[in-house]
């Protein structure tokens, strides 16, 4: 299968600095499963600006996405890898697995989405070791919080579908996570298993109108879930609750979760770090602790969706 790669990653051909404190400009590669720039990505560029770094004198960064396709992250992990930069950026445990796969000398800062202790990442907060640190996310620890205020956000909301890829351990976690959490909460969890893209697809194909209320996506993009989902919320005439803020804008009801700019500022300060010399294992993973609810009210009034005034006064970013 062709895989369609979409690459704005900047040509950095200079060879790798050979004293530890890292010359600027400091080469910095993103690798992520998205399908475009993050807003993690926007918060570390202005992260770095703000600690007084100039784009492109002292810093240039380029982004390889995959657009959903995490079997495609190893051989970009491996592309960007040989452009010869000096810092990897990477979202979400599949990415920083393929970059930890890909190198072992070059410094890796994660942003967000995975606890990498907890996904074997990395063997403490305190100390990580290894060439990688970062930002952790708290997906797991706010499934609860998310469910809840997707609930509280939209009236009737009872049935809800969780189409999840039933190949993947985290997938595997969230699930367990999701039902826990939808018991608690009196919903009823909707499951979907599917290992293919085309019975991802017919796992959402197949649901009628009126079947469900409402869809939470997967953290995953495995399987183009989350795409599929957002896909489907205008046939179906159900919400999307989503795991992350680009499909929001892009036709999700909301999103309730760590605020990935936040952590992209967070992660600037990492970035510094490792560039002064400080070795890369010995520097502590941070968390991120600024939490988001987003809404698309476009989406909400095109699905007929009153959001009850309560849960307005929560919100912290609104889609018009």
């Amino acid at each position: 299968m062709v895989v369609a790669l979409v690459s704005v990653l900047v040509a950095l051909q200079l060879a790798i600095v050979a004293s530890a404190q890292l010359k600027p400009p400091i080469r910095i590669g993103v690798l992520t499963q998205s399908w475009g720039p993050t807003p993690a990505v926007v918060g570390l560029r202005e992260g770095l600006r703000e600690l007084g770094y100039r784009e492109p004198e002292d810093f240039v960064i380029g982004v390889r996405f995959t657009q959903g396709d995490v079997a495609a992250l190893p051989s970009a992990a491996r592309e960007i890898v040989s452009q010869g930069v000096d810092v990897l950026v990477v979202d979400f445990g599949e990415a920083a697995r393929a970059a930890l796969h890909a190198t072992s000398r070059i410094p890796i800062v994660l942003i967000g989405g995975v606890d990498p202790v907890r996904e074997g990442l990395a063997q403490s907060y305190a100390r990580p070791g290894g060439n990688l640190t970062g930002v952790a996310g708290r997906d797991l620890e706010l499934v609860a919080k998310r469910l809840e205020v997707f609930r509280d956000s939209v009236p009737g909301l009872k049935r809800v579908l969780f189409v999840y890829d039933a190949t993947s351990p985290r997938a595997q976690a969230e699930l367990d996570t999701h039902r826990d959490a939808a018991r608690r909460l009196g919903l009823e969890l909707v499951e979907r298993p599917v290992r293919l893209r085309d019975e991802a697809r017919r796992a959402f194909d197949q649901v009628r109108r009126g079947q469900v209320h409402g869809i939470i996506q997967s953290y995953s993009v495995n399987l183009n879930i989350p795409e599929l989902a957002v896909q489907s919320s205008p046939r179906l005439g159900v919400p999307v609750m989503c795991a992350g803020l680009f499909f929001v804008e892009r036709g999700g009801f909301a999103f309730y979760g760590d605020n990935p700019h936040a952590a992209g500022r967070h992660a600037a300060r990492l970035v510094e770090k490792i560039s002064k010399g400080i070795p890369t294992g010995e520097i502590p993973i941070e968390r991120n602790e600024q939490i988001e609810f987003t809404l698309n009210l476009k989406v909400a009034r095109a699905l007929g969706i009153v959001v009850p005034p309560a849960m307005m006064t929560r919100v912290d970013h609104v889609f018009q």
